[in-house]
């Protein structure tokens, strides 16, 4: 019997041979799981990139974190199936800039923060590292009173007791990282299944009219000319698009053992990027279907007014007709928060190693970077209790497109540049669509930021 080759570990290299980079990086994103994952050089496309599958799952997360659905439950309740399309566009520009995260992440060598660092004098990249971890802060504020209420719905535990459950996730993942990257991977992939499970069968409870559902992919202008759809619709966008999730893939990716030839490179990227699509479109499926259910049961009975969740819960039962609905719900919710808080946790660590470079024990590292993401938002969630957590949901998510730009405008510099990507250069028309993406939400950021201050 032939005995297969074991492929060489990938060791961190200084970064790739572009001389666009003016400082060469050291440690690498998530050292203790670097290029831990063999991948095949060799046989079919399936087979090669079954060993790529992973990290874009752990970015599809970003798509029914809690947040997502205070956003989407309002906007279902209220505007009926309208705001599909910002699902679909959501979900088009977060493919086109995962890839190009994807491909920072193989080519460079580098995660966004690393690059970001490298790049930018000190003036410029904490100010980016602050508002990097501000994002993940208003993520982790939606995660933990998702998680929270989770935990009450199905448990009862209250809702203080419940934030500080969800400190705990640090130690589950130091945990499933002692047995390796993989099990991470496959712990998100198994609760994405319990949500669409979950999901799936409230739909067809729900039944609802799916001619509409389709018109609602559709665009509309009372979008931009409606302040109050505008700004449910940036509270998506932002809940889809997530900044924190730029730099979580860029780092992730480099989990893969690709080898560091051009040829090899190339190969790793189209893998990736074939990754991240298909776990979006998956994750799009989730994310509509939570606004097709709020639509399907709250519009539709005149109920246009449900943002909570503890409402959510409450009025599905009477609405379908089933006791099971409520549970499903939450389940699907403490799932949902589950997942978030430990990708929150890992693009908590990414951000702050990329841009301050620190070094620290795993452990220390990981317990650091949870405590500045979860003590603000531990705090703000036992100040307001129960009450009022709808309003902090979708404030968190809109928060979170205020900050897009200041990770996307260097992501889309990066890329583009050939003295920093050499041959593995962002094409021009992806560069083109980018800076159009990067354009729409600066543009719609501004015309809320009026509207607002209107």
């Amino acid at each position: 019997m032939a005995v297969l080759p074991v492929p060489e570990e990938r060791s961190p290299s200084p970064g790739f041979s572009g001389s666009g980079w003016r400082r060469r990086r050291g440690e690498p994103s998530l050292s203790e799981v670097f290029g831990s994952i063999a991948t095949r050089p060799q046989g079919p496309l399936w087979k090669k990139l079954t060993a790529f599958l992973g990290p874009g799952y752990l970015v599809a997360v970003g798509y029914m974190d809690p947040g997502n659905w205070a956003t989407s439950l309002a906007g279902g309740s209220k505007f009926g199936y309208a705001l599909l399309t910002v699902a679909l566009l959501s979900n088009l520009m977060a493919i086109l800039l995962q890839a190009l995260c994807a491909r920072l992440g193989i080519a460079s060598g580098r995660d966004l923060a690393q690059a970001c660092r490298d790049a930018f004098p000190r003036a410029v990249s904490w100010p980016l590292w602050a508002m990097a971890e501000i994002a993940i802060c208003a993520t982790d504020l939606a995660e933990v009173i998702g998680t929270a209420i989770g935990l009450n719905l199905l448990f009862g535990i209250p809702l203080e007791l419940g934030v500080l459950i969800t400190a705990l996730d640090v130690f589950l993942i130091l945990w499933m990282q002692n047995l390796g990257f993989r099990w991470i991977e496959a712990f998100i992939v198994t609760l994405l299944g319990v949500i669409a499970i979950c999901f799936g069968i409230q739909i067809a409870m729900a039944d609802p009219n799916w001619g509409a559902v389709i018109r609602g992919f559709a665009p509309t202008t009372d979008i931009v000319t409606n302040p109050e759809m505008l700004y449910l619709s940036l509270g998506i966008l932002g809940a889809t698009v997530m900044p924190h999730n730029l730099y979580l893939h860029s780092g992730v990716v480099q989990t893969r053992r690709y080898g560091e030839t051009l040829p090899e490179k190339s190969e790793a990227i189209k893998l990736a990027t074939l990754d991240s699509t298909i776990a979006l479109m998956f994750a799009l499926l989730i994310n509509a279907s939570i606004l097709i259910l709020a639509a399907a049961t709250f519009n539709k009975t005149g109920k246009t007014d449900v943002a909570e969740l503890e409402q959510v819960h409450s009025f599905l039962a009477p609405l379908l007709g089933s006791a099971i609905a409520p549970t499903l719900f939450g389940i699907a919710l403490l799932c949902c928060g589950l997942n978030s808080t430990v990708t929150a946790t890992l693009s908590g660590q990414i951000v702050m190693e990329g841009f301050l470079d620190i070094r620290l024990p795993p452990w220390l590292r990981r317990l650091v970077t949870r405590a500045i993401a979860i003590v603000p938002a531990a705090i703000v969630t036992v100040w307001y209790g129960e009450k009022g957590t709808a309003q902090l949901l979708i404030l968190s998510q809109v928060v979170l497109s205020f900050q897009l730009p200041f990770a996307v405008v260097p992501l889309v510099m990066f890329t583009a540049d050939r003295r920093k990507m050499d041959e593995l250069v962002a094409p021009r028309w992806v560069t083109a669509l980018a800076v159009l993406v990067a354009a729409i939400i600066i543009a719609l950021n501004v015309k809320l930021l009026i509207d607002f201050l209107i």
